[in-house]
């Protein structure tokens, strides 16, 4: 891999200020054309007037071009340079999000690309086990310097790839799925090093046993960014009847019968998820009922609001809604819709746990959804918390766009 640039690329736009106080994107159409034949992953400096600016790696196939490594011109993009970034990383989560017993929790997020200054490169951790997404093309060349760099500072068994199959995703933002041109790699994971992770790989989470498809479930295998607020779920959940929609492997439905649900629902339109709940439940012999049902979550709703049914504990965790700028305001209408069918069956005294995963929705925007359900409703809601992602997905002040989850816990009045 190369240490020094040897493309300079100059800024066509009044950028370079945005781009010196740590914002981590360079769009294409902000930078004069690059030379024909440029490679994805060399590195580039940005630069205004011939001043430098940023340096980082090329993206051909994105229309974020250039992804920023350093702002420093003496700092070379080179081995060292990987093993520096993910060291500092891990060390963060060793601090604050203590990821290494197996009895208590053993999965967690050990880089989050642009938090981390790693832009487009995710690593989570499952026991002995690293998932790897790399979301561009950029980083395919500095691929072995990312896994040599993470064998250097984690004890693993083995590291398994899931790169995205297209290019230039919001990564810090990972929960949108805006995905681009093919970068034409597989969307299939791959074995990338050490020996292959076991189907499915059991976790804990908070004491919980959690078995997770790392090789065809969604993002890594887990939704690791929910884990505090699963844990937080916990205290409101003794002696309630739950239901958790858009439940994916159950993550919120174990939580509710950890804290003492007396009966947990999961639904879901992934059956192949929906098994692997099953299959959790299993391993932690809960004296709780669980059902699943593979269903669509508003078809669900409403069959239950015409049967009269009433549940006192609902979580609402729904993908992203929002996944282009262009599409929010009809987002915004879908999660009015989808919060006013979840209150029809919610009970005076009964908790609505919601969560939005979309970066381009604000938190005000969001609860301005649940407000405008609840009035349609004649509903009173309190805000009991107010949540986002954990410690081991930090975002930066100069990157907004990675400040994404929400979590809301709110009970009828």
């Amino acid at each position: 891999m190369a240490t020094e640039p040897t493309v300079k690329l100059s800024l066509v736009k009044d950028l370079a200020r945005h781009l010196r106080a740590g914002h981590p994107w360079v769009y294409r159409r902000a930078l004069e054309k690059a030379p024909a034949g440029l490679p994805a992953g060399a590195i580039v400096d940005v630069v205004e007037k011939g001043r430098f600016v940023v340096r980082g790696y090329y993206d051909p196939l994105s229309p974020i071009a250039v992804r920023v490594l350093t702002r420093d011109p003496a700092e070379g993009i080179n081995t060292l340079f990987f093993r520096k970034r993910i060291a500092k990383a891990v060390a963060l989560r060793r601090a604050y999000s203590p990821f290494s017993d197996p009895a208590v929790t053993d999965c967690a997020r050990l880089v989050h690309g642009e938090g981390d200054l790693l832009p487009g490169v995710i690593i989570d951790l499952y026991g002995k086990h690293a998932v790897i997404k790399l979301y561009s093309a950029g980083l395919a060349p500095h691929r072995r310097s990312i896994i040599d760099a993470l064998r250097g500072e984690v004890a693993l068994d083995g590291v398994y790839g899931r790169d995205e199959g297209g290019a230039g995703e919001d990564v810090a933002a990972d929960e949108d799925e805006e995905t681009n041109e093919s970068s034409g790699r597989p969307e299939k994971g791959q074995l990338l090093w050490g020996t292959e992770p076991p189907d499915p790989i059991v976790v804990r989470e908070h004491g919980v046993a959690i078995a997770v498809d790392v090789r065809t479930g969604q993002k890594t295998g887990l939704f690791i960014d929910q884990r505090e607020n699963r844990l937080a779920l916990r205290r409101y959940a003794k002696g309630r009847r739950a239901i958790n929609c858009f439940s994916y492997t159950g993550g919120f439905s174990l939580a509710a019968a950890a804290g003492g649900a007396r009966e947990v629902t999961s639904i879901d339109r992934d059956g192949s998820a929906l098994a692997l709940a099953r299959d959790s439940f299993a391993l932690n012999k809960f004296a709780t009922p669980h059902q699943t049902v593979e269903s669509d979550v508003l078809d669900f709703l409403g069959e239950k609001k015409r049967a009269n049914e009433r549940y006192d504990l609902i979580v609402l965790d729904p993908p992203a809604f929002a996944k282009t700028q262009k599409a929010v305001p009809a987002a915004l209408d879908g999660y009015a819709s989808l919060h006013r069918a979840a209150l029809a069956l919610l009970p005076q005294g009964g908790i609505l746990a919601t969560a939005s995963c979309s970066a381009r929705v604000s938190s005000e925007e969001f609860t301005a959804c649940v407000k405008e359900a609840a009035g349609k409703s004649d509903i009173q809601l309190q805000l009991l918390e107010e949540r986002r992602q954990p410690a081991d997905h930090p975002w930066l002040l100069s990157f907004p766009e990675g400040r994404y989850l929400k979590f809301f816990v709110f009970v009828r009045a």
